[in-house]
């Protein structure tokens, strides 16, 4: 059984757990720190978990460690940034949790890399007491080689991933290059998705990518249209999807069971349906949603959120309760609304023809085409 990281309290002073769960006291700058850092921890755990079944094939496996180890240096930093108002007691608890994250990690990549003599650790403080850690410069300096060439985790899942890919009969990626028109990758024989590195390309996933939808990933897109709502349809949801570095695009990413990462898109629109959003570093992204818990963004402007469309929602056979427009904005701490996202207005958002008869494509619709007919290119594209 997977180790799970817990933080075993409430901030300080303590509150009921229905008082926690109340919008009015998220004023409280201790209680939304809580809760933020319960999200993040969620999160990296859910990535550090999927480690072990995702593909050394073109860097994924190590593109998804850098992130994890990019996310436990943000958390101490922040955690060192929080320290105005969180108590001392509280921010050793949050250092041991962080702590043992990067246990967590060391544990999981020495499964896939048993033949590497060294392991990432935490450096220890040397004033704390017994096994508490204290959060001052030193756990700061502690994390700040993460991800770093000395860093020999990192080196030996690469080393990994440049063995796979060079023993692969098939990269379906590289193909996507050599194909015309609409592209249609089978991923038949892969055990997840992997697309990054296009340009002006128009992506539709058919059903045989069902057998690869143990975890996804998009990265490094520009001016394309990616549908991934077949294989996420016939009943086996993505596991987890990570959405990173896209301009001018849209994106369907169709139905995904655990947490979806969205970070440093620009001028796009994603359709997508999940357990949780975390969305980070996005400007000027419009999100149809459906979203069985609150939608967590960081860092980001001009956010624009509706509903799932209604074709969508019935190809997907989504049920359950919608909390698409209970968006929690970590980094604005203010009791006045953020004003960093906001709810698409009705007449504003893309109307059911178009994702009916347009965004499917056909002889006669470019990808710019299909851009231009949502709005990508024009209103906020431009």
């Amino acid at each position: 059984m997977d180790t799970q990281v817990f933080i075993p309290f409430r901030p300080n002073p303590p509150q009921t757990y229905a008082e926690g769960l109340d919008h009015r006291n998220m004023s409280d700058p201790k209680e939304r720190f809580f809760r933020y850092f319960q999200a993040e921890i969620t999160a990296i755990q859910a990535q550090i978990d999927d480690l072990v079944t995702m593909s050394a094939i073109g860097g994924e496996r190590q593109d998804c460690i850098d992130t994890v180890l990019a996310g436990i240096s943000r958390l101490s930093n922040e955690v060192m940034d929080a320290g105005d108002y969180i108590p001392a007691y509280d921010q050793r608890t949050y250092a041991q949790a962080i702590k043992a994250l990067t246990d967590k990690l060391n544990e999981t990549t020495a499964k896939f890399a048993p033949k590497s003599r060294f392991q990432f650790k935490s450096k220890p403080s040397k004033s704390a007491a017994g096994s508490e850690a204290q959060v001052d410069p030193r756990v700061r300096a502690s994390f700040s080689n993460i991800g770093s060439k000395h860093s020999p985790v990192p080196d030996a899942a690469k080393r990994d991933a440049e063995e796979s890919a060079a023993s692969s009969a098939k990269h379906y990626n590289e193909e996507l290059e050599h194909q015309s028109g609409v592209r249609r990758p089978s991923f038949s024989n892969a055990k997840n998705i992997a697309i990054y590195d296009h340009s002006g390309l128009h992506i539709m996933l058919p059903s045989t990518a069902s057998r690869a939808t143990s975890s996804g990933s998009l990265t490094n897109l520009e001016r394309c249209v990616v549908d991934m709502t077949a294989p996420s349809s016939a009943g086996t949801p993505f596991a987890g999807l990570a959405l990173k570095n896209i301009k001018q695009s849209l994106i369907i990413a169709g139905h995904v069971a655990g947490p979806v990462h969205i970070t440093g898109l620009q001028n796009s629109i994603v359709v997508v349906a999940a357990r949780q959003v975390r969305i980070h570093e996005c400007k000027d992204v419009d999100v149809y949603l459906h979203c069985a818990s609150h939608p967590i963004i960081e860092d980001c402007s001009g956010m624009r959120f509706a509903p799932l469309p209604e074709l969508y929602a019935s190809k997907l056979e989504i049920k359950g309760e919608n909390q698409w427009d209970q968006v929690d904005d970590f980094k604005w701490l203010k009791s006045e609304p953020s004003p960093n996202w906001t709810v698409l207005p009705e007449e504003k958002r893309i109307p059911e023809d178009v994702w009916k008869n347009s965004v499917c494509g056909g002889p006669s619709l470019s990808t710019d085409d299909i851009l231009r007919r949502v709005g990508v290119l024009g209103e906020r594209g431009s």
